[in-house]
């Protein structure tokens, strides 16, 4: 069992604890002040206690005075042993007052309700039973100093029952103080704990704010920018905080504010947001607040069409694998079929027209393969390519295939020259890539170019295929990547949006970068496995 004047860690006391401990010493030094100044400049204000300038009287005061200012100085420099230091000082209270109360003539003296503001003081900053051990040696000294008294001179029953009445007090108030010190103490946890997790809350609320899509403001009733997030500040171009009103920065927004205010509504507002140009979806929600502050949600309405356009896709790209997988039978039994026939065909009207249904036949049978692919992207088994390898031999295979000359397509290597990426993905985009350069560029010596070279971003690696063609139109720049979007009489419009989707399952990046003459498509990617 810990002994009361056991080492109670640091870091298990409060800092009310300690603090409570200074005032109780400042107290303390204050009273032994008061005593010695009177003592020295004032010894006739002793004549209500009964006390003259006698050299023990001065020499106890003097001595009360320095323990005082000593047990202050040890802790401000000393955070150790907190009961220790407490019980000290309460042992010297109790001596020197009990001292002080038998030469002034006893309780009669009035000194004795200085041992009573001690106790109080000790049981508001002691912990647990000490205050009762306390409180029995106020009570062990005082009955000590009454029999001296009774031995020395006549006895009174009078001050013995005084004695008995103030050792009742000692107990009671040093109880009392103790009970209030451990409601403080259990308030202040309580309410530590919940400053803390209400800090936590607050920390949490600001990163989610911050990290939203959307834009919030916190704006007053007169069109005042409290608060925002950082998405807020770019849609909305905030500026200097001592001019942050509403108006400022979009009048649309702002009227839309107004007239929400007259007719609130649940309705959201589109706005354009001068200083970014984009279309904005403004929403208004009342809050609680003393101020009646109102909250306004802005959501970019590019990023909401961009999402509805990602699900349609999706969902049409289920459908046409669906239609793909119950076309291709047909289409094959019509393919072989249509073969067939053309074999006992002479008349040459009918074989023009079989050949139409034959070329016709195995463009739908490619289209059917192009969007079959497409629902493997996800099946993607990423290895290290060495484009030095990889890419003389897919062009050798593409131009022998094709029928085109070598000396159309270059290569050009230059830094890591490799890609982690699936490779019967990378295989078909550079096919597609390849097909699409061919097809607009002017198929002379060096027309389309392959360049393996060092990423942009560290640890990536580029693949541009680069034609001399006209180029990419620049209304049409946009609608590249579109699935079924083509400016080709026989093109699908799904080699470029195949090409990407694959890309983007590998973890690289398909682009179509500025040039001034002809197109530079750059798929990226990293150079090295990833881990």
């Amino acid at each position: 069992m810990p002994t009361p004047f056991e080492t109670v860690p640091y870091e298990q006391l409060s800092v009310t604890h300690w603090k409570s401990l200074r005032y109780f010493n400042i107290y303390r030094l204050s009273i032994a002040a008061l005593l010695y100044v009177s003592l020295v400049f004032r010894p006739s204000s002793f004549a209500i206690f009964g006390l003259d300038s006698g050299s023990f009287r001065s020499t106890l005061i003097i001595f009360y005075v320095l323990a005082t200012a000593t047990s202050l100085v040890c802790l401000h420099y000393y955070h150790r042993r907190f009961n220790l230091q407490l019980t000290v000082n309460v042992l010297i209270d109790v001596l020197v007052l009990t001292l002080l109360t038998h030469s002034s003539g006893g309780l009669r003296s009035g000194l004795g309700a200085l041992l009573l503001v001690t106790l109080a003081g000790a049981g508001l900053v002691g912990q647990g039973r000490l205050v009762l051990f306390y409180a029995a040696i106020a009570t062990i000294s005082l009955l000590a100093e009454q029999l001296v008294v009774a031995l020395a001179t006549d006895f009174e029953v009078a001050d013995f029952f005084l004695a008995g009445v103030f050792s009742a007090s000692f107990f009671g108030v040093a109880i009392s103080a103790s009970l209030l010190a451990r409601r403080v103490i259990a308030n202040e946890q309580l309410a530590l704990k919940r400053g803390v997790d209400l800090r936590n809350q607050t920390l949490v609320n600001q990163r989610v704010i911050e990290e939203m899509q959307d834009g919030v403001l916190v704006l007053s009733r007169d069109g005042w920018v409290k608060q925002h997030n950082p998405r807020a500040e770019q849609l909305l171009g905030l500026g200097d905080p001592g001019e942050r009103k509403l108006a400022n920065y979009s009048t649309e927004l702002a009227q839309g504010f107004s007239a929400w205010c007259q007719h609130a509504g649940d309705e959201p507002v589109l706005v354009r947001a001068p200083a970014s140009g984009m279309q904005l979806r403004a929403r208004f929600v009342y809050t609680d607040s003393s101020e009646r502050d109102v909250l306004i949600f802005l959501e970019d309405m590019g990023r909401l069409l961009d999402q509805a356009r990602q699900i349609k896709l999706a969902a049409l790209g289920r459908l046409t694998a669906n239609i793909a997988h119950e076309i291709r039978n047909p289409l094959s039994a019509i393919k072989h079929a249509g073969e067939l026939l053309h074999e006992d065909v002479s008349d040459p009207t009918s074989e023009r027209l079989l050949r139409i249904v034959l070329d016709n036949t195995q463009r739908v049978e490619r289209i059917v393969s192009d969007v079959l692919e497409l629902g493997r992207r996800d099946r993607a088994h990423c290895e290290l390519i060495d484009l030095r390898q990889t890419l003389p031999i897919l062009v050798e295979e593409y131009t022998g295939k094709e029928a085109i000359a070598a000396d159309v397509v270059q290569l050009e290597f230059s830094g890591p020259a490799t890609l982690y990426f699936d490779r019967s993905h990378f295989h078909q985009i550079v096919w597609n890539l390849l097909g699409n350069a061919l097809r607009y560029s002017r198929s002379m010596t060096g027309s389309v170019r392959l360049s393996a070279q060092r990423g942009s971003r560290e640890g990536w690696s580029e693949l541009h295929v680069i034609d001399d063609g006209r180029g990419v139109d620049e209304n049409c720049r946009e609608q590249i990547f579109e699935p079924f979007f083509t400016t080709h009489s026989r093109g699908t419009g799904l080699g470029l949006y195949i090409a990407r989707e694959l890309c983007d399952a590998n973890g690289g990046r398909l682009e179509l970068l500025r040039r001034e003459a002809g197109a530079d498509f750059c798929i990226s990617g990293r150079a090295v496995e990833w881990h």
